[in-house]
Order: structure tokens, then C-alpha cells, then sequence
């Protein structure tokens, strides 16, 4: 008797939780609908993203070969990206540095540095890393040759780039200053079957070295945005887990705004685990919040979470698809124009 009538009584209680509370939830509702109005009034209506000319810069990369450190496309793919940035008016510096791979290997790297409106104090900093995976460790097949990196590394600058041509043509300029950081040595980790010595810190080398050696003394910004493997047809993204431990402000900020513009099939409200990747070391050495978009499964279970394509040969431009790149361009824009 005493479980039925606990039973009754919370019944009693839903039922008039339910019925006493409906009047105030219409009226949350509307202030919530007000709200969303009067902001979406407010709206700074950013320029057009071209997701044509991203594509086509990504497709550019690839035509290079693989971007590894020491070779010639990697020197090439360089001198185009320092090229492109200075006909798109920008401001461009690069850091040349070297830096030891886990294996010993001596890297020759350079982070190019792109800055629009310079002399502005509020600065937004968004990034990707150009460089590509030396080995498939991933694959069945060659897995000791290097794979094409269309998304895993293309995709992120071809953003980037079409951001930085937008801006340069656009009539109206974002208010806020904002700089693009293109990081070198990120995808020259150790491999978890490698048989050597585990090497700490392996990955992401041209952030780590930025963070430390950031390219204006005592350089600010009011956040950060990575872009990494945001170009693959049908990709998603997540919400990773340094991204909200470091700046989950940022994080839903960019997700709202995503969502606000069409893009919700893509800005997943779902939460993915904390991976190692650039934004980590932004950061904790660098201390700026940044944020990582970047596609991940977090249902894959035993599976990859980063992909079918992931460090692998089939990472070509067949993945690639343009209404990603507007997607996450399109949104990185409205975020720009909106501070």
C-alpha cells in the first residue's frame, strides 16, 4: 500500500506540474522566441562563401602530392599558400623552424602566419595545419608511402584560403582583426604500432612550436577556431572534449550559429571525446581558448572515430564535397562577422 500510494502521489504531482506549468512555459517560450528575434535582427549578414573556390583549393593541394615535410611538394605547397595569402591582401609572416621527429628524423618546418587588420586589439585567430601523413598506418595496402591528405590537411586550408579571398574582396570587413595560422608538422606522429621507444608529444609539432614562439610578442586573442578534416561528403561534427573543456563558450557560440544558418545537419549537439590535435597546445602552452571542428564518429565504437579514410590511401578529393566546405565556411564567416 505504501508503494501505490507514493505512486499516486507522484502521478498527482506530474499531473499538476503539467497543468500549473503550461501557462508560464508559453510565456518562457516567447521571451525565448523574442530573444532569438531581436538577436537575429541584430545579425551582421556575412559575405557569400564559395565553396566552388575552397574546392578548387584543396583540389590545388593535392595536385602538389603529399605535403610532407622535406620534400618538394611540401616546399611548393608552401611558396603557393605565402602566395595566395599576400594577393588576398593579407599581412604574412612565416616562422622557419626544425624540429625532431619521434623517429629521429630532422623536419625543416615553417607556420605561415596570415593577419587582416593587424593594428586591432580584438583578434580572432582561426587555423588548420597543411601538412600530410607521411605513412598510411591505417591501411592494408603502402602503408610505409605517404597518403594525399584531401581532407586530412586540404580541406582545412582550402577554408581557410577562401575566408581569406572573401575577406579581401568583401566591401564590408569583419570589425575585429583576424588572423590565420596555417600550422606545419601536425600529421608527423608516432604510429601506435610503432616498435620504437614511445616519444611523448609527437604530433601537432608547428602549434606546440607557435604556442611557445608565437609570432607578435604577447599576442592575444579573444578565442580560436581549428578547422581539421571538415571537408568529407556528409561529415559531422561534434562537439569535441578539449574544445568544451577549454572554451566551451566558444564552442556554443559556433554551434548556435551554425545551426542559425541552415548548417544543423553538420553542427551536432553531441559530444565527442578530447583528441590530441592542435587546439590542445593553443590551449595549455599558448593560452588561448580554441576550439577544434573537426569530423568525428562518437558512435563508432570498436571502429575508427575519425573515419573510413582516416590516414589512409582513399583520402583523396573523392571525399570531398562542397556543401561541407560552405557549411563550416559559411558558419566560420557568420562567427567573423558577428563580433
Amino acid at each position: 500500500m505504501k508503494n501505490k500510494r507514493n505512486m499516486l502521489a507522484l502521478l498527482l504531482c506530474g499531473t499538476l506540474c503539467l497543468t500549473g506549468c503550461d501557462s508560464s512555459e508559453k510565456g518562457s517560450t516567447q521571451q525565448v522566441t523574442a530573444v532569438e528575434e531581436e538577436e537575429a535582427a541584430a545579425m551582421v549578414q556575412a559575405p557569400d562563401f564559395n565553396a566552388d573556390s575552397a574546392y578548387a583549393f584543396v583540389a590545388k593541394q593535392v595536385a602538389f602530392g603529399p605535403r610532407v615535410p622535406n620534400t618538394a611538394p611540401h616546399y611548393q605547397t608552401g611558396e603557393w599558400i605565402v602566395a595566395r595569402l599576400k594577393e588576398y591582401g593579407a599581412q604574412v609572416q612565416e616562422q622557419k623552424f626544425q624540429m625532431k621527429a619521434y623517429d629521429g628524423t630532422v623536419l625543416n618546418l615553417r607556420n605561415i602566419i596570415a593577419s587582416y587588420n593587424p593594428g586591432a586589439a580584438n583578434r580572432i585567430l582561426l587555423a588548420a595545419h597543411w601538412d600530410t601523413r607521411p605513412v598510411a598506418d591505417k591501411d592494408d595496402t603502402d602503408t610505409d608511402k605517404p597518403i594525399e591528405g584531401a581532407n586530412d590537411g586540404g580541406s582545412g586550408v582550402g577554408v581557410l584560403l577562401e575566408i581569406a579571398r572573401t575577406i579581401q574582396q568583401a566591401q564590408q570587413k569583419p570589425d575585429v582583426g583576424v588572423d590565420l595560422i596555417f600550422f606545419d608538422g601536425e600529421d608527423y606522429g608516432q604510429p601506435d604500432d610503432s616498435p620504437m621507444p614511445y616519444v611523448q608529444d609527437s604530433w601537432c609539432l608547428g602549434s606546440q612550436y607557435w604556442s611557445k614562439n608565437k609570432h607578435v610578442a604577447n599576442y592575444r586573442a579573444k578565442f580560436g577556431i581549428l578547422l581539421d578534416m571538415v571537408g568529407a561528403e556528409n561529415a559531422r561534427f561534434p562537439r569535441e572534449g578539449y574544445s568544451r573543456q577549454f572554451a566551451n563558450e566558444v564552442v556554443n557560440k559556433v554551434w548556435k550559429a551554425g545551426n542559425r544558418i541552415g548548417y544543423s545537419d553538420y553542427f551536432k549537439y553531441q559530444n565527442a571525446p578530447a583528441i590530441t590535435d592542435d587546439h590542445y597546445y593553443v590551449n595549455t602552452i599558448g593560452k588561448i581558448r580554441m576550439i577544434d571542428i573537426v569530423e568525428l564518429n562518437p558512435n563508432a565504437g570498436s571502429g575508427d572515430i575519425f573515419g573510413p579514410y582516416h590516414h589512409r590511401h582513399t583520402d583523396t578529393m573523392d571525399n570531398i564535397s562542397k556543401n561541407t566546405l560552405k557549411a563550416v565556411g559559411q558558419t566560420v564567416l557568420h562567427v567573423l562577422y558577428n563580433e
